[in-house]
């Protein structure tokens, strides 16, 4: 068949325009070379090593066994949204009703809804990048025009220009999305300038869509600094949060959002026309996970401090990498002198060393030049991947 047969595929021009300006996943790229590879030290996705508490896995099976095996309501079980009523009051100082508080089956679906919810085709959503491309991708396939702000290094740590940034959110804007600590950077926005964003959305009447995933994994206290802690249900104001990262659930897929009252029943039935709901065993995990308080999350973030100090000690070690200190999540994002394709750079020192990185370029047009790396893993682990990487990295 002659490339321009090829081209000329009538079941793909068939597809709908969103489908077919898709982005593929470019960490998934690198990662579908070696993915399953025993030899290989993975280190391009976003998760840890470490598996799920027992007493999560035991209230999972406990609910199976007593028969939860049904359809459970749109917006989650009664017992799960309490429990995230009572979780934000004792980390956030938040009083919320249980009538903001959605269940998903993801984060990422979490994000999805919110996308629905929010963006008619043409609306102009406003990120800061670099960023998990998963994220910007969704609102792109709801029809949003996405404009980017980028962060800059600054002395050796991540800084975004506030001046930037609030021209950039102009009274035509109808989404300011902020994944803070930020996936690929650790940058965290601080209070201060989150309650000058806040400020400057109200008046225009522009909606903030927080990713608060990594909010737990923050180096200087318990959580990160959260618009949660400054708005209020009055507020056009969507918390996404996760079981993924903090309690090592990646493989669970559950989540929440924290939205106005009024959005509660539309999120109900979008949640309906997609995946009906979360499984009601899922949940139950859940609730053991907020049960067992925030001993699960101080032991990970101890063992992340760990990883850390290793992976800095080394990453600073290389003379071709220039480090940029994270405040929060769990990754290194580095620039890698004279790399100018960090995909195929990505590809080969995955080749030669053995190591899965994530190409700094996955996370968009800021992020070339820069490789991500996760070091939720043990330090002996991480210990031998630095010592492969030294082939990369060293000259």
């Amino acid at each position: 068949m002659t490339p321009d047969r090829m081209e000329a595929n009538p079941i793909m021009e068939s597809l709908s325009e969103r489908a077919q300006t898709l982005t593929g996943s470019k960490i998934r790229e690198v990662a579908n070379l070696a993915i399953g590879d025993p030899d290989v030290i993975a280190l391009w996705f976003g998760e840890g090593s470490w598996p799920t508490h027992p007493s999560i896995v035991d209230a999972a099976v406990r609910s199976l066994q007593s028969g939860v095996h049904f359809y459970q309501a749109n917006s989650g079980r009664p017992s799960l949204r309490q429990g995230l009523v009572d979780y934000h009051y004792r980390v956030y100082g938040t009083a919320i009703s249980k009538n903001r508080i959605t269940v998903t089956p993801s984060g990422m679906q979490a994000v999805t809804l919110s996308a629905e919810l929010l963006v008619t085709p043409g609306d102009r959503v406003v990120f800061v990048e670099p960023l998990w491309p998963n994220l910007m991708e969704c609102y792109k396939a709801m029809g949003a025009t996405v404009t980017g702000v980028t962060l800059q290094p600054n002395e050796g740590r991540w800084s975004l220009d506030m001046n930037t940034l609030l021209d950039a959110l102009t009274p035509l804007t109808k989404v300011f999305v902020v994944n803070s600590p930020n996936n690929p950077t650790g940058w965290t926005m601080s209070l201060d300038e989150q309650a000058t964003v806040l400020a400057h959305c109200r008046k225009h009447g522009i909606w903030i869509v927080s990713d608060d995933v990594y909010s737990r994994l923050y180096k200087h206290a318990i959580h990160a600094p959260a618009f949660l802690s400054i708005t209020d249900e009055r507020d056009r104001f969507i918390s996404i949060n996760s079981f993924s990262k903090s309690w090592s659930m990646t493989g669970w897929r559950l989540g929440w959002m924290v939205s106005p009252p009024e959005c509660e029943r539309r999120l109900a039935q979008l949640t309906e026309f997609n995946t009906s709901c979360t499984p009601g065993f899922v949940q139950d995990a859940g609730v053991a996970a907020l049960a067992l308080g925030d001993s699960e999350i101080d032991v990970l973030n101890q063992r992340l401090q760990d990883a850390y100090t290793l992976t800095e000690k080394s990453l600073r070690a290389f003379p071709s990498v220039q480090f940029i200190e994270p405040d929060g999540a769990f990754y290194a994002f580095f620039k890698v002198d004279g790399m100018v394709d960090s995909v195929a750079t990505a590809k080969e020192i995955l080749r030669k060393t053995g190591v899965g990185l994530a190409p700094g370029d996955a996370f968009g047009p800021a992020g070339q030049g820069y490789m991500r790396l996760c070091y939720a893993q043990p330090t002996d682990i991480l210990q031998t991947a630095f010592e492969r990487l030294a082939v990369a990295f060293s000259r």
